[in-house]
This record gives C-alpha cells, sequence and structure tokens, in this order.
C-alpha cells in the first residue's frame, strides 16, 4: 500500500494526523461539543418539506451567494445587520479558512490565545499562514493587558478571539476585544460558536461591529441549533469582508439543500433553541457537582466543561470509557473536558466520574 511518504506531500504535511475526535459507538458520547437532544418532530417535517422543494430541481446549481439565507441569518443576529454583512458557509471551519484565504497566506501570520479551537492551526497550515500561539495567563484567563502585549510584539494580519473559549468554556471580557481591536494591524475574528449558551449578561462582539470594518464575528448552528450534521456556520462583519471572502469560495460552496435545510431550521429556531437553558442546566450542574467533588473546574459559557483530574488525564479518560462515557481529551495535562447533555448523560458521566480518580 502506498504511504503519505511515498507522496510528494508538502514537507509541512509530513507526519501530521488529521483533525478529529474519536468516533466511538458507546452509549454516552459527550467528546465533541453536539446538542444532544434530537431535533423536533415538527422541525423534522420542515426540513423535509423544504428539501423536497429542492429535488426536482438538483439539476440547477444552487444560489452562489445564498442571499436568501445570509437574510435569515442576519433577522436571527438582530443587530441591525443585513444579508449583506452576512456569510455562510459548511461550518464555522470553512468560514475561517475563507478568512485566512483572504486576509493570511504566504508571509502572513494568525495569531491566537492557547489553549483554543485546535483547528485554528491547522486553518493556518492549511493555507500556509505562519501560525503564532499567544500565551494565557492563570486558570486560562485572558487579559486586555496581556493581550495587547502580544499583538503588538508578534503584529499578526490576523487574531483569533474565541468567546466563549473552547476548550476552556469561558467567555471574554468585551475590553479585551476592544482594546485588540485598537492594535491589531489586521483583521480580528472573534469565534462566538457557544455564544447562545453564555451566562446572562455576556456581551456578544457583534454589540462592537460598528465602526469596527477590521473584526468578523463568526458563529455555527452546529451547537446550539443541534444542527451538527447540517454543516452551516456563517460571519457577521463589514460589507467588505464579505467580498473579500467571496473572492476564495469555491463556486457554488452551499448546495441547495444545505441552503434549504439551513432557512427551515432558522424559521425554527424557537423550538430548536429550546434545548438551550436545559443543556445550561447541565453544565452547571456538572460544575458545581465536579467542584464539591473537590476538582478544579473552569468556568463555562458554553455547552461544555474543562475540569482537572489530579493526575494523567488518559487515565481518567479510560476508565470513563471503560464504563461507556466517552469524553475529550484535549491534550492539557491532567485535564480533560466533557460536552453537557441530557440530563441523563449528565447522571452517567458524574455516576462514572465517583469510581474513575
Amino acid at each position: 500500500m502506498t504511504s503519505l511518504d511515498d507522496l510528494p506531500i508538502r514537507a509541512d504535511l509530513r507526519g501530521l494526523s488529521p483533525y478529529g475526535a474519536p468516533q466511538l459507538d458507546v452509549p454516552v458520547r459527550l467528546n465533541t461539543n453536539e446538542n444532544s437532544h434530537p431535533v423536533p418532530e415538527p422541525v423534522v417535517e420542515a426540513i423535509g418539506k423544504a428539501l423536497a422543494a429542492e429535488l426536482r430541481e438538483l439539476n440547477r446549481y444552487p444560489d452562489r451567494d445564498a442571499v436568501a439565507l445570509r437574510a435569515d441569518l442576519a433577522d436571527y443576529l438582530g443587530h441591525g445587520l443585513t444579508a449583506e454583512q452576512v456569510w455562510a458557509a459548511n461550518g464555522s471551519n470553512e468560514i475561517q479558512q475563507q478568512l485566512l484565504q483572504a486576509f493570511g497566506g504566504p508571509g502572513r501570520s494568525a495569531l491566537g490565545f492557547v489553549p483554543a479551537y485546535s483547528m485554528h492551526p491547522l486553518l493556518a497550515l492549511g493555507t500556509s499562514t505562519r501560525w503564532v500561539p499567544a500565551e494565557r495567563g492563570v486558570d486560562f484567563g485572558l487579559t486586555a493587558e496581556e493581550a495587547v502585549a502580544q499583538v503588538r510584539e508578534h503584529q499578526p494580519d490576523v487574531v483569533f478571539l474565541c468567546s466563549p473559549n473552547n476548550p476552556t468554556g469561558t467567555a471574554l471580557d468585551p475590553a479585551v476585544i476592544a482594546a485588540v481591536l485598537d492594535v491589531a494591524p489586521g483583521m480580528v475574528v472573534v469565534d462566538e460558536a457557544y455564544a447562545e449558551f453564555a451566562r446572562p449578561g455576556t456581551v456578544s462582539a457583534l454589540a462592537v461591529l460598528p465602526g469596527h470594518p477590521r473584526l468578523v464575528v463568526t458563529r455555527t448552528m452546529s451547537k446550539a441549533f443541534g444542527f451538527a450534521g447540517g454543516r452551516l456556520g456563517y460571519l457577521a462583519a463589514d460589507p467588505a469582508v464579505v467580498r473579500a471572502v467571496q473572492l476564495v469560495r469555491l463556486p457554488y460552496h452551499l448546495s441547495a439543500l444545505t441552503q434549504a435545510a439551513a432557512r427551515a431550521a432558522v424559521a425554527h429556531r424557537d423550538a430548536l433553541l429550546g434545548t438551550v437553558s436545559a443543556i445550561m442546566a447541565q453544565r452547571d450542574r456538572i460544575v458545581a457537582t465536579l467542584r464539591e467533588r473537590g476538582l478544579r473546574v473552569a468556568d463555562s459559557d458554553a455547552n461544555f466543561v474543562l475540569f482537572e483530574v489530579g493526575g494523567d488525564q488518559t487515565v481518567v479518560w479510560n476508565a470513563l470509557l471503560a464504563q461507556g462515557v466517552l469524553v475529550r481529551d484535549v491534550g492539557l495535562p491532567g485535564w480533560l473536558r466533557v460536552t453537557a447533555g441530557t440530563a441523563a448523560e449528565t447522571d452517567a458521566f458524574l455516576s462514572a466520574m465517583e469510581t474513575s480518580q
């Protein structure tokens, strides 16, 4: 069998492994931050009708710019946004890849504050953008002073800020975003994949968009909407940013079926987002229970919890797996991440944790 070493693959890709969490058939899967609640039947029916309406014209290309979908997403986001300020693609990963294609690339750099979303450096690699791993402070926090100092030092063309941050779960103080915008020489991308789960009072970067043409806020329907299988991400930004990513997007990158399904989901957002409060309750229950048991736990504004296990995290990960509970080892020594799912899944996780340490 031919190996990668036998192919003329790029030198900077040799020895790497594809991104991905283990996909194992276990009773309780809490490792990929999916929404554990199934799509409500009325929404299933609505999406089915929307897809059926597209089938007879699959011989035609879809709307290349997904204008109707972008208008729906702008309406959902509010803040006075219009379709011209919104762009959509196959997951927020593709959105961020397009941003790096447009504003990064050879001879340019992207900076992120680690630990953060592990796809960001891989997207930088794939677009030949030099990755700069900046540091977080105590307990994975990030102050405006810490962020500004590192942006000034490295002068990156793109800065990634995650709010809430993955894998730690904590939202950023808006002062950090404002401070970075003041000193960053290039684009500032705020990844808000988990924004719908933020605790009350958390301010979205969407509120900062007016007057900041180099700010981009990315979102996804994979989490709160329970639309992970639909693969739909989007951004909000100045219209000029949307025109920039259109220069690098593939022709007809969003299928007619994806657009139809996503529009039906957005139209039924009240039903789909109805699970958010239940998930937040399970998240807070996990945080409180683990802290009562003496474990360090990061504050979470997301649908997951990062917790310290007090030893080798691989041992605890395997012990949980042996009991049918799959969580995520994100590569932080002594820490694991668990998705907040249903009440029954939380029961299973907390029970398994009692015998896994």
